[in-house]
């Protein structure tokens, strides 16, 4: 499924308006396999997972290249018809103006959404710095102005995942700014607290924020979030752990005791048969 610039533009328009009012969730296939089944449940839009891809090519997380990355946003934009986001990490660059082209190059896959985080996957220094973070942002900004494509930029603050000290006092402070350059979407991956949760909502308004659910927070439904203010709600690597929490219990079992109880519960092969013989 080759896409033009004229289903671009349509899955742009989708997803904008998806952020528009309510509350949507945003679920995060790793291959195309799942991003075909995700579009069989009726979810209205996808987004790619680092993480999850990262695992199913024996990497850790920030481990792919960003050609593969690139080859590999491209891909699920090809398998459905649904709008995706990529996630983009730090936009595979530190200077402004690497993040610029590089979101370039992302832009031409498709996508009809993008984020960018803060993250500079060095432990001595987790963050960027606040005022050169805000530049990254806006350099994405000014790409897909350029672009005139309307791709929907997220601005990410990864403060809780690295353990930032103060990190709420840190998400507040820096998504408020990243909106003001440009983002359309903010995201603090790692929040859980309802009353934060509240508090980002009201702080960024009327921007919509993304909330990352996945093992950590489950307990938290969509209609909760929903109440909240939250417009958007993704899983990020969590789909992708449940399948590998199947996959290495069963296979731990078989190898320490020789036993194959692991496997039953599991898709029914005749299903995904039926599914994917027809065309993608």
């Amino acid at each position: 499924m080759a896409t033009s610039k004229k289903s671009q533009a349509t899955s742009i328009e989708q997803f904008r308006s998806l952020h528009a009012a309510g509350c949507f969730v945003l679920p995060n296939p790793c291959d195309i396999g799942t991003a075909r089944y995700l579009h069989h449940l009726g979810f209205k839009a996808l987004a790619t997972t680092s993480a999850g891809f990262a695992f199913s090519r024996g990497r850790s997380d920030g481990g792919v290249p960003r050609d593969e990355m690139l080859a590999h946003i491209r891909e699920l934009v090809a398998a459905t018809p649904l709008p995706v986001n990529a996630d983009f990490m730090n936009g595979f660059a530190d200077e402004p103006a690497g993040v610029a082209s590089n979101v370039h190059r992302c832009l031409e896959t498709g996508v009809a959404g993008l984020s960018i985080e803060d993250s500079t996957g060095d432990h001595a220094r987790p963050l960027y710095e606040k005022q050169f973070a805000v530049e990254r942002i806006a350099a994405a900004r000014r790409t897909i102005e350029e672009s005139d494509t309307a791709v929907l930029l997220t601005g990410r603050c990864e403060a809780f995942l690295v353990d930032y000290p103060e990190p709420m006092k840190t998400v507040l402070d820096r998504l408020v700014a990243y909106a003001e350059a440009g983002a359309d979407c903010l995201y603090a991956p790692g929040v859980t607290a309802p009353n934060e949760i509240a508090a980002i909502v009201h702080a960024v308004a009327p921007r919509p924020i993304n909330v990352l659910v996945s093992g950590f927070n489950s307990q938290l439904s969509l209609a909760q979030l929903a109440d909240l203010g939250v417009r958007r709600v993704s899983v990020g690597s969590g789909l992708a752990l449940a399948a590998w929490g199947a996959f290495t219990r069963a296979a731990r079992r078989i190898a320490a005791e020789g036993e194959f109880a692991g496997l039953a519960g599991g898709a029914a092969s005749a299903e995904l048969n039926q599914l994917f013989a027809q065309p993608g």
